[in-house]
């Protein structure tokens, strides 16, 4: 965590808390905080500290945009669990299930296929355990 010359820190911790809930969801949040033992305290501090505290507190993007550089990330570093995650904070930044389905389709096209299809997979569990109907397919298509 950085500070200001007077040694506080540049952002508000409750402020960043609060994000770091929303973004993940409430169940998320509260499965996560659980998990807080001795071992992983100063990472999952420096996570939150410097996540949400730092870069998505700051002005120069919306969260919903933030939400979509995430997918992108994830999806290139094949970080499964972390893109659940973040495809949910997607949809609570406001994200469209089309917006996400683009950004997943975008990828295909830098992070290839195999990554592209794993995205998909992980995107139709949390649209699914979310209640959102994914559609027929289109006949012939």
């Amino acid at each position: 965590m950085s500070a200001r010359q007077d040694g506080a820190p540049r952002f508000d911790r409750d402020e960043a808390m609060a994000l770091l809930r929303h973004v993940v969801g409430e169940e998320t949040f509260q499965r996560r905080q659980a998990g807080i033992n001795g071992f992983n305290q100063e990472i999952r501090r420096l996570g939150e500290d410097y996540c949400f505290g730092e870069i998505w507190t700051r002005p120069g993007l919306p969260p919903k945009l933030r939400s979509i550089a995430c997918i992108g990330m994830l999806i290139g570093l094949n970080r499964g669990a972390e893109l659940r995650i973040h495809i949910g904070g997607a949809l609570n930044n406001g994200c469209t299930v089309e917006e996400i389905k683009e950004v997943l389709l975008q990828s295909v096209i830098y992070c290839g296929l195999p990554a592209c299809n794993d995205a998909f997979r992980i995107a139709e569990d949390v649209l699914r355990e979310r209640g959102i109907d994914l559609g027929m397919a289109t006949p012939g298509s």
